[in-house]
């Protein structure tokens, strides 16, 4: 894997704020760890935030790392077109083959550790594997197609 060196300033919450299509309490993630053409490793404390607005009835559900996942490979998209300011708004086409190891996020305690992996696609769609961690311990896996625009498909 190659990774590239994290540039200044870094790449942070506010960073990640400006390029993706989330902002506010709905940019989930806290910073990236590294990255490479096809790989992104991002961190996330959201998840034990009590306002997080994907909770529902005080939880946060597993299934709710997707959307971390989705938002990682937003700031993918970004750091590998360095040639504008936000990526295209994109959409999850399809989400296939997701486990999860637990039922809750919220209860983790630890740092998420969000990882996706460019597995295949072109400039317009792509597929991406995804992994949700605490540590070594995985809570959701899966796979996600990413359609950038919708009127070329």
């Amino acid at each position: 894997m190659n990774l590239q060196a994290q540039p200044s300033p870094p790449l942070d919450r506010d960073w990640i704020a400006a390029r993706i299509p989330h902002s506010g309490a709905m940019c989930l993630l806290d910073a990236v760890v590294s990255w490479s053409n096809t790989h992104i490793h991002c961190t996330a404390t959201s998840h034990r935030d009590p306002a997080n607005p994907l909770r529902s009835h005080d939880q946060l559900a597993a299934v709710c790392g997707i959307e971390y996942a989705a938002q990682a490979m937003a700031v993918h998209g970004a750091l590998c077109d360095a040639t504008q300011q936000r990526p295209r708004a994109g959409f999850l086409a399809s989400v296939r083959g997701v486990e999860a190891h637990v039922a809750r996020l919220d209860t983790v305690d630890a740092l998420l550790d969000v990882e996706a992996e460019r597995i295949g696609g072109d400039g317009n769609n792509m597929l991406y594997c995804f992994t949700v961690r605490d540590g070594a311990r995985i809570l959701l896996t899966g796979r996600a197609a990413v359609v950038l625009d919708a009127s070329a498909v």
